[in-house]
């Protein structure tokens, strides 16, 4: 499967300018992203056509070639082999028939993608519905701060599954109860991928006490830093004005808080601020996207299958004019604080994977609240079959 999809692989603003690149990895597949001389957005192989050396690690800026550190072939930033050290000892060799295997690039608001299969349909194309779906947040506009990358005892998948359904809040997350309708979640299942669309400020119909206070003091454990630093701890709820709620007060918080950043969201209504459009991008993708921020959570292989490797950004709106910064990249320990939320998503993780390995256990029940779970499965089959050896 992970040759023929489409995969998020970094920022723009990680190669945004000429000579910025980027290696991807997933698994033993390794890509280079690199913005060319003339600004084109490119990507290869990871591998020397000599004797098979990978070219390039980790990221940076300035670069002017591509140059196997092993024997110092070299090719410019399109892709063209530029020079062979000794070249005269391996008697003819076509230039043209040497230039570094291309991989299709291509990108859908600051993110990246990369296939490696150069005849897979454009990532418009495969994207379906979810562009259109989320034109509303006018994506282009947010910029990349900071990526953490952290390594999970349990298989890609289960982390995926994890983020792609709300069933799940109820049983880990109760400090989000009251400020969270994890009932009434409205769901789109296109072919590939999917989405959610998630009303906060407002408190589950499971709780008796959905008074504000109740609300307020769940936003502020939760998400309390979108209305600003002084938000980190539970205080007094605000009183609404006569005709609003307290959903629109948070909200207002939010576009003060924005304000003083030097962001205008006066365009963006209480539920453009306060409804989360969750898009799970097959194969291992989830985008998270508010009005004032975007989160990525994206899972691959990890050493084994009982391990995957979990990779999240982080997006804001910056002021117009700002200049550009690259991503900070951080690589975090197993004991690193993700927030309480994410804390509790991970926690489960480990005791997945053990229960997922009993003999007994063969088939998933899933109800109608985990569509998006069920659809994942259901393209994952088309891609690898329904062997369970090939599932890892």
């Amino acid at each position: 499967m992970w040759p023929r999809v489409w995969q998020v692989a970094c920022t723009v603003d990680h190669v945004r300018e000429p000579g910025d690149f980027y290696e991807y990895r997933c698994g033993r597949y390794s890509v280079i992203i690199v913005r060319d001389h003339d600004g084109e957005l490119r990507a290869f192989q990871n591998v020397c056509l000599h004797r098979g050396n990978a070219i390039c690690e980790g990221s940076g800026s300035g670069l002017e070639e591509l140059r196997c550190p092993y024997h110092r072939w070299a090719w410019d930033l399109s892709g063209a082999l530029r020079e062979v050290p000794s070249r005269k000892g391996f008697g003819t060799l076509d230039n043209n028939e040497l230039g570094l295997i291309t991989a299709r690039v291509d990108t859908w608001g600051p993110l990246v993608f990369v296939n490696l299969d150069t005849h897979a349909a454009p990532l418009d194309e495969y994207l379906e519905g979810v562009p259109r779906d989320s034109e509303w947040a006018n994506l282009h506009e947010f910029r990349c701060s900071f990526t953490t990358t952290s390594n999970v005892d349990s298989n890609w998948k289960v982390v995926a599954d994890g983020f792609s359904e709300t069933y799940h809040v109820q049983g880990i997350h109760p400090e989000m109860l009251a400020s969270i309708d994890d009932m009434n979640t409205e769901q789109h299942v296109w072919d590939h991928h999917s989405v959610s669309h998630q009303r906060y400020g407002v408190a589950s119909p499971r709780l008796r006490d959905r008074s504000d206070q109740a609300v307020w003091d769940s936003f502020v454990v939760t998400q309390g830093e979108r209305m600003g630093p002084e938000f980190k701890t539970q205080s007094q709820a605000l009183v609404p004005p006569e005709g609003q709620t307290i959903r629109d007060v948070i909200a207002q918080r939010i576009r003060e808080h924005q304000l003083t950043r030097g962001i205008d969201l006066s365009g963006y209504d209480t539920d453009g601020l306060l409804r989360l459009s969750q898009y799970n991008l097959f194969p291992n993708t989830t985008v998270l996207v508010w009005g004032d921020m975007v989160n990525v959570l994206i899972s691959r292989p990890g050493a084994t299958p009982d391990h995957a490797e979990l990779s999240m950004y982080l997006l804001a709106r910056e002021p117009q004019g700002a200049p550009a910064a690259k991503p900070f990249d951080v690589a975090l320990p197993a004991d690193a604080s993700l927030g309480v939320v994410i804390d509790q998503d991970l926690s489960m993780l480990k005791r997945f994977q053990r229960g997922l390995h009993q003999p007994g256990f063969t088939h998933l029940t899933l109800s109608s609240e985990e569509c998006r779970i069920i659809n994942m499965q259901r393209v994952l089959v088309t891609y690898v079959g329904d062997d369970a050896d090939s599932l890892s």
